[in-house]
């Protein structure tokens, strides 16, 4: 129980720090979309990083129950020539790929919210239909309920089935079809622009052999808007988890071997604790006793106290550039992780120890804050308690280049192995597997991805406490190893030549063409995502990964931080603090 108190004594410390903290009513996540009575609606996403007039305005919003009421909404704009972006009822992308064009153009939102009502299977050939905006965890449990199990699934399931396979979120596999959900995809319907005889809009069905399914299943709303899913299932099964908790000191040796021995296994990352977890996750028979779920900590239903006195505790280390004192709070967070197993519970109530059993549903994703009805808890992210704000960089490498980028990192944390404390107070790096891909803005190999979360200032014009690392790491991974950058997930430098990236590109261009001719789907901001085209520079614009400093400017000179090379990673240009700018890049 030790690590419980040091766990208190953090949150004691951050109290102080924070100073009053009042409590609000903690419900649910609001919904993405609000309108307001003189016409107009915003689009925010779920962590407050975006969702203003300028951005994310559109003239109008519709709820489509059905598939028919759905096509009548895009014959609807398709008639009037409006924009149209397809949003459902979480809204967790990162990057604005769902925002509506500028505010003189006459936009709609179509929100999947409500077209949620169906979810068909077909027990003797393992199949389940759904409508695009079901919730992951609603379909989850209907399909147990047969005694089935969907095999892929990303660890949060804040997400609706269309916006899963959209952007290709994932889990980790690289047995059988893999970890990423669209590669289970075995057909869609898609309802698309029509010529007026048509009735302006048209339903079409893809099926497993069709070639535009490779197009459609990571299509980033940009070829028509989802209206149902088809994906493969399997007999019901149980899995057995164990965490090792161990040294980190050949984990690029070991990473391959432990994805091909384990179906489900994952790696988390620590580097400034020099720790690896080794997630040993594979079936086992259905009467193997055990009935454990994922309670995963980060995604739990976390009291808003000690959401907004860990900011607080954050942004004081930030404003004191106290690495030590991180280091400090990320020693506590894995120590407490490591006694209550990240949150896995062995009978739904605690965690009594290895292994943990249960039913594939309730084992492969989590997200309890969804749900939350009390009036002292919420997601730890929630924008309205101004609790935890933070990036998300998302990388998929080539399985055979990882090996290297890790060795990299291990270099650029062996220099100062306190500059990464503030990547392990939250999940370290999260490594996970997933097999080569058909679909277009899929993987075309074998990949292996690694996910890691980091302090948001609240101000875009702060910069961060080793600044100068993540861009590092950030440019490490994009651009010297090629790593294709997670769809939903990222920062804008993150997708520069993006397109580059994938051989199937200008077939995926076709299918766009083909099935929205007038660009309907599309905007700059998705246009910005999908291209990877790098804008004008301004004062400041690398604080927030806009653009690659070139220029002291483009960091914060009059803070301190100004553009130099990387430590390890040379050609990199990052934002790094130092009491003269002397040799800076000019």
């Amino acid at each position: 129980m030790n690590y419980f108190w040091k766990l208190i004594g953090v949150v004691h410390v951050v109290i102080t720090w924070g100073g009053s903290i009042s409590t609000i009513k903690a419900m649910p996540p609001p919904p993405p979309v609000q309108c307001n009575q003189t016409g107009g609606c915003i689009l925010k996403n779920a962590y407050g990083a975006w969702g203003d007039r300028k951005d994310c305005h559109a003239s109008n919003v519709t709820y489509p129950a059905t598939e028919e009421e759905l096509r009548l909404a895009v014959a609807h704009a398709n008639k009037n020539k409006l924009k149209v972006k397809t949003v459902s009822k979480f809204s967790h992308t990162i990057p604005k790929l769902a925002c509506p064009c500028s505010q003189s153009q006459s936009t709609l939102l179509i929100s999947t919210a409500k077209l949620d009502s169906n979810i068909d299977i077909d027990v003797a050939n393992l199949a389940v239909t759904a409508d695009a905006g079901v919730p992951l965890r609603q379909l989850i449990d209907r399909v147990e309920e047969e005694n089935l199990s969907i095999v892929a699934a990303p660890y949060w399931e804040g997400l609706s089935v269309g916006g899963v396979i959209s952007t290709g979120a994932h889990g980790s596999s690289w047995w059988g079809k893999g970890g990423a959900v669209h590669d289970h995809v075995i057909g869609l319907s898609l309802v698309v622009p029509a010529k007026e005889s048509e009735g302006y809009a048209k339903i079409i069905r893809i099926e497993a052999n069709d070639p535009l399914l490779d197009a459609a299943k990571v299509s980033l709303g940009l070829l028509g808007v989802i209206s149902k899913v088809k994906l493969s299932l399997e007999p019901g099964f149980k899995r057995s988890i164990t965490f090792n908790f161990t040294d980190d000191a050949h984990i690029e040796d070991i990473l391959m071997d432990h994805a091909k021995k384990h179906e489900f296994g994952d790696i988390t990352w620590y580097p400034s604790r020099r720790t690896a977890v080794y997630r040993y996750d594979d079936r086992v028979p259905l009467n193997t006793h055990g009935d454990g779920v994922n309670d995963f900590i980060g995604f739990q239903d976390t009291s808003i106290l000690i959401s907004k006195s860990t900011r607080a505790a954050e942004k004081a280390l930030e404003k004191a550039k106290n690495a030590n004192g991180k280091c400090t709070l990320a020693a506590t967070v894995l120590g407490f992780k490591k006694l209550i197993a990240n949150g896995f519970k062995n009978n739904a109530l605690i965690f009594t120890g290895y292994p943990i059993v249960g039913r594939q549903g309730k084992l492969q994703t989590s997200g309890a804050c969804l749900y939350s009805r009390r009036v002292d808890t919420s997601c730890a992210w929630d924008p309205r308690i101004n609790g935890l704000f933070f990036y998300e960089t998302t990388a998929i490498f080539p399985a055979n280049k990882f090996k290297d980028f890790i060795r990299d990192v291990k270099k650029l944390r062996d220099l100062k192995p306190e500059n990464f404390c503030g990547v392990d107070s939250y999940n370290g790096f999260l490594i996970r597997f997933i097999k080569a891909s058909s679909a277009y803005l899929g993987q075309s190999e074998d990949s292996i991805v690694v996910d890691y979360n980091y302090y948001r200032a609240d101000d875009a014009s702060t910069p961060r406490l080793n600044q100068d690392v993540w861009e590092e790491v950030e440019q490490m991974a994009f651009f010297k190893y090629g790593a294709k950058p997670h769809w939903a997930k990222n920062r804008k430098l993150a997708f520069l030549n993006v397109q580059q990236k994938y051989a199937n590109f200008s077939r995926f261009l076709a299918a766009k063409k083909q099935m929205d001719p007038q660009n309907m789907f599309s905007s700059e901001w998705s246009d910005e995502i999908l291209f990877g085209t790098e804008a004008d520079k301004f004062d400041g614009c690398a604080l927030e990964g806009q653009c690659i400093c070139s220029e002291d400017r483009h960091c914060s000179p009059s803070k301190g931080y100004f553009c130099k090379p990387g430590l390890a990673y040379t050609e990199a240009r990052v934002c790094r603090f130092s009491q003269s700018p002397m040799t800076s890049i000019v």
